[in-house]
Protein backbone atom coordinates (compact mmCIF):
# COMPACT_ATOMS: atom_id res chain seq x y z
CA UNK A 1 0.00 0.00 0.00
CA UNK A 2 1.30 3.59 -1.04
CA UNK A 3 2.54 6.37 1.58
CA UNK A 4 1.01 9.99 1.24
CA UNK A 5 2.58 13.13 2.90
CA UNK A 6 1.72 16.43 2.62
CA UNK A 7 4.11 18.77 4.46
CA UNK A 8 3.61 22.58 4.85
CA UNK A 9 6.76 24.32 5.43
CA UNK A 10 6.75 28.16 6.44
CA UNK A 11 9.72 30.15 6.06
CA UNK A 12 10.89 33.63 7.16
CA UNK A 13 10.63 36.38 4.38
CA UNK A 14 13.96 37.28 3.93
CA UNK A 15 14.99 33.99 3.47
CA UNK A 16 13.04 32.65 0.66
CA UNK A 17 15.25 32.29 -2.35
CA UNK A 18 17.83 30.38 0.17
CA UNK A 19 14.94 28.01 1.10
CA UNK A 20 14.21 27.93 -3.11
CA UNK A 21 17.25 26.70 -3.60
CA UNK A 22 17.51 24.03 -0.85
CA UNK A 23 14.14 23.05 -1.61
CA UNK A 24 14.73 22.66 -4.76
CA UNK A 25 18.37 20.47 -4.17
CA UNK A 26 15.78 18.08 -1.86
CA UNK A 27 13.53 17.70 -4.59
CA UNK A 28 16.15 16.46 -7.51
CA UNK A 29 17.66 14.21 -4.65
CA UNK A 30 14.35 12.51 -3.28
CA UNK A 31 12.78 12.02 -6.90
CA UNK A 32 16.18 9.57 -7.10
CA UNK A 33 15.30 7.37 -4.83
CA UNK A 34 13.89 3.64 -4.96
CA UNK A 35 10.01 3.76 -3.84
CA UNK A 36 9.70 7.57 -4.48
CA UNK A 37 6.58 7.74 -6.43
CA UNK A 38 5.60 11.48 -6.37
CA UNK A 39 7.99 14.29 -4.77
CA UNK A 40 6.48 17.95 -6.15
CA UNK A 41 6.83 21.62 -4.31
CA UNK A 42 3.98 23.76 -4.32
CA UNK A 43 4.53 27.58 -3.52
CA UNK A 44 1.51 28.97 -1.61
CA UNK A 45 -0.08 31.82 -3.63
CA UNK A 46 -1.93 33.41 -1.33
CA UNK A 47 0.96 33.41 1.32
CA UNK A 48 4.27 34.60 0.66
CA UNK A 49 6.92 32.11 2.47
CA UNK A 50 4.86 28.94 2.50
CA UNK A 51 5.65 25.94 0.76
CA UNK A 52 4.59 22.59 1.06
CA UNK A 53 5.28 19.16 -0.24
CA UNK A 54 3.19 16.17 -1.79
CA UNK A 55 4.54 12.54 -1.56
CA UNK A 56 3.83 9.34 -2.69
CA UNK A 57 5.84 6.47 -1.14
CA UNK A 58 5.79 2.84 -2.80
CA UNK A 59 6.28 1.07 0.74
CA UNK A 60 6.86 2.05 4.52
CA UNK A 61 10.74 1.08 4.67
CA UNK A 62 10.68 3.20 1.59
CA UNK A 63 9.57 6.63 3.08
CA UNK A 64 11.67 5.42 6.48
CA UNK A 65 15.14 5.03 4.03
CA UNK A 66 14.08 8.75 2.57
CA UNK A 67 13.49 10.00 6.37
CA UNK A 68 17.03 8.79 7.35
CA UNK A 69 19.06 9.70 4.01
CA UNK A 70 22.06 12.06 4.06
CA UNK A 71 19.96 14.70 1.66
CA UNK A 72 17.39 15.20 4.24
CA UNK A 73 19.35 15.06 7.17
CA UNK A 74 21.57 18.16 5.41
CA UNK A 75 18.48 19.66 4.43
CA UNK A 76 17.10 19.69 7.74
CA UNK A 77 20.78 21.06 8.87
CA UNK A 78 20.19 23.74 6.93
CA UNK A 79 16.93 24.56 6.62
CA UNK A 80 16.32 25.27 10.57
CA UNK A 81 17.68 28.40 10.75
CA UNK A 82 14.52 30.09 7.79
CA UNK A 83 11.93 28.59 9.05
CA UNK A 84 9.45 30.97 10.21
CA UNK A 85 7.21 28.47 12.10
CA UNK A 86 8.11 24.27 12.46
CA UNK A 87 6.88 22.18 9.57
CA UNK A 88 3.64 20.53 9.43
CA UNK A 89 3.76 17.04 8.30
CA UNK A 90 0.46 14.75 7.63
CA UNK A 91 1.02 11.54 6.41
CA UNK A 92 -1.93 9.51 5.18
CA UNK A 93 -3.67 6.75 3.21
CA UNK A 94 -5.43 7.38 -0.06
CA UNK A 95 -8.91 6.58 0.29
CA UNK A 96 -10.61 6.69 -3.30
Amino acid sequence: MNIYLSAIIHIKENSIMDAIELLKKLVIETRKEKGCIQYDLFEDNRNKGVFFIHENWETSEDLHNHQVSDHIMKFRENITSLLENPNIVYVGNKLF
